[in-house]
């Protein structure tokens, strides 16, 4: 079973090149993040030609998650249950599934924006509530994983130059600490190997040639509970969608699990 995390930054912008990546990377699963839709513009139809159904939950701004599967979709969770609102709002940022053999969440955890912005203290808010929502299935025997654009890098060596991010989000303790929290309910970290460099980033900045010069993070990550990380055969960062015209700045985090 193959399954995959990809925040794709629009998916009305990125649809092309997300059919040809699922025809040809034989993905049964792809969790999805920053669909940048309402549910009624997600194109439910083109994936159901290629075989799979969409789990949507979106509301057309800057977020919107998804689980395209095709192995099945069942007992489907829009949201966070428990989760913080934000500007009176709980926003799009979870959606969860039973996908064939295994439970799903896909995930787009608030950015954070900067240390003194309310955005930060949300973020740490929308991770306590994750963690809470999550334990029970973490802690259970049935294969489960939390995969999606987390806006952390969970070690020093998961950014480029740690000296750049000093002081800024995605590095933070308390991120890290919440981050660590999530993994004690029963979830371990499934890293995907280097391909082409020493550290496997999932996220290059658009600017000042990020990509070309690997100036990435490792932000995009597959937590999954003992049942899940013990099935696991493969994992890597599919860097070939980072390049070229018309690329989100994430590339597909790819997981193969024999069960």
């Amino acid at each position: 079973m193959r399954i995959a995390t990809w925040n794709v930054n629009s998916i009305t912008a990125r649809l092309p090149r997300l059919l040809a990546w699922l025809e040809s990377s034989g993905t049964d699963v792809l969790c999805v993040q920053e669909t940048k839709c309402t549910e009624e513009q997600f194109p439910s139809d083109e994936l159901r030609e290629l075989g799979y159904e969409s789990a949507v939950h979106a509301d057309g701004r800057w977020n919107g998650v998804a689980l395209v599967s095709r192995v099945g979709l069942d007992d489907v969770v829009g949201g966070l249950p428990g989760g913080p609102e934000y500007a009176g709002a709980q926003e799009p940022r979870a959606v969860s599934a039973t996908c064939g053999p295994v439970r799903l969440w896909s995930v787009y955890v608030p950015n954070g924006r900067e240390i003194t912005h309310d955005h930060y203290a949300y973020k740490l808010k929308w991770l306590g509530a994750l963690k809470d929502a999550v334990a029970a299935d973490a802690a259970g025997s049935r294969p489960f994983a939390v995969l999606g654009d987390f806006n952390i890098a969970p070690t020093d060596d998961d950014v480029w130059d740690r000296a750049v991010f000093e002081g800024s989000t995605h590095v933070t303790e308390p991120e890290r600490a919440a981050l660590a929290a999530l993994r004690e309910t029963g979830l371990s970290d499934v890293v995907p190997r280097p391909l082409k460099y020493e550290h496997p980033f999932t996220y290059w900045d658009y600017r000042q040639l990020g990509f070309p010069k690997n100036r990435g993070m490792r932000i995009d990550l597959v937590y999954g509970n003992g049942a899940f990380a013990g099935a696991v055969k493969d994992g890597y960062v599919d860097r070939e969608e980072r390049k070229g015209k018309g690329a989100s700045d994430h590339a597909p985090v790819v997981v193969d699990l024999e069960l």
